[in-house]
């Protein structure tokens, strides 16, 4: 079983890009299909933010994946790709905001407007704040996603490679907290009408869930086996 694990998913680099690339355009249009009833610009910014955080949340799942079980060891490499064409898409999202939403109005993005006096002044501020989230989850993935190729881990070295590397938790959390302002908290200001539920609203309340459960066992398991390591190592001292 696990040497048929192997083979399916030991794939060449070249080979890993193209199917996780075809995988990034059907997960784009599938979210299209399901907004077909928003604009165009709310289609292609949900969708494409929907298409990066399920590559994302997948690259965040292997890790803890592999820590429980070695079968799913296969899977490492692919950790690479995921996160590379997840944070790609989160780029594109971010310029459709630019261009759609604000209208490359960076005081906009930030969640101020043109008061009729011509000044600008604080209009929305949870807008503002999860924007700057946005941002700055995107510096971060941009940083992860240059760095995620063997040039840059023996530029770096394996140990400063590791910890950059090792920051993808941040991102991960910073995805979190914008994507649930935006679906759950932003569109409920008095002075907007409410629209009807996001159908992403429990699915990704699910999917976090699952990432936090993986990595909160694979956490369990890691210290369970250090403790019992340990014990065994003062028991071999003491004999």
């Amino acid at each position: 079983m696990a040497s048929s694990t192997s083979k399916t998913f030991n794939l060449g680099w070249k080979t890993r890009h193209l199917l996780v690339l075809l995988l990034s355009v059907a997960g784009v249009y599938l979210f299209l299909v399901l907004r077909a009833q928003w604009s165009d610009m709310h289609r292609w910014n949900r969708a494409l933010a929907d298409a990066s955080l399920l590559m994302i949340a997948a690259s965040m799942m292997i890790g803890p994946l592999v820590r429980l079980s070695a079968r799913f060891r296969p899977l490492l490499p692919w950790r690479r790709e995921l996160g590379i064409y997840g944070v790609i898409l989160l780029f594109i999202h971010s310029v459709i905001i630019l261009v759609g939403w604000v209208e490359w109005d960076l005081m906009r993005l930030i969640g101020f407007e043109i008061h009729p006096s011509g000044v600008y002044v604080m209009f929305q501020k949870g807008f503002g704040i999860g924007n700057i989230i946005g941002i700055i989850a995107l510096v971060y993935g941009i940083v992860l996603a240059l760095s995620s190729s063997d040039w840059s881990q023996r530029m770096l070295g394996g140990p400063t490679w590791k910890f950059l590397q090792q920051s993808a938790y941040v991102l991960w959390m910073l995805i979190v907290v914008h994507t649930a302002y935006f679906l759950y908290i932003h569109f409920q200001d008095f002075h907007r009408s409410t629209p009807e539920p996001n159908i992403i609203q429990m699915p990704f309340a699910v999917l976090v869930g699952l990432v936090t459960l993986l990595q909160f066992a694979a956490f369990v398991k890691t210290w369970r086996q250090r403790k019992s390591g340990s014990r065994v190592r003062v028991e071999v001292q003491e004999a």
